[in-house]
């Protein structure tokens, strides 16, 4: 990613960890088993974060290099840049995030 590429006010993008996708007893999981799953992955990017009506900027809590749990195919859009794909979220759509 280019340093040009960077999202706007409260958006973080976020490239997807593959996790295991298979179950502790083996039993592999498909795509639709696995919507609405929390899973985790890495911020690429962040915005600036978002104003408050008196004008005040609101700082991002997440930053580069944190990873973020979110559910699966439950929010977030898929953009790809560069050949890579990735997901942007809105920061209010993302459920925890683990510092580095």
């Amino acid at each position: 990613m280019s340093m040009i590429e960077k999202p706007l006010g409260d958006r973080v993008l976020v490239r997807a960890v593959k996790g295991e996708e298979k179950t502790k007893s083996g039993i592999i999981m498909t795509e639709t088993a696995m919507r609405g799953q929390n899973v985790w992955g890495e911020v690429i990017a962040v915005g600036d974060g978002i104003f408050t009506q008196s004008g005040e900027r609101i700082p991002m809590s997440v930053e580069v290099g944190d990873s973020v749990m979110y559910k699966k195919d439950m929010g977030g859009d898929p953009i790809k840049l560069n050949g890579e794909e990735y997901l942007l979220f809105r920061e209010h759509d993302l459920l925890m995030v683990k510092k580095q």
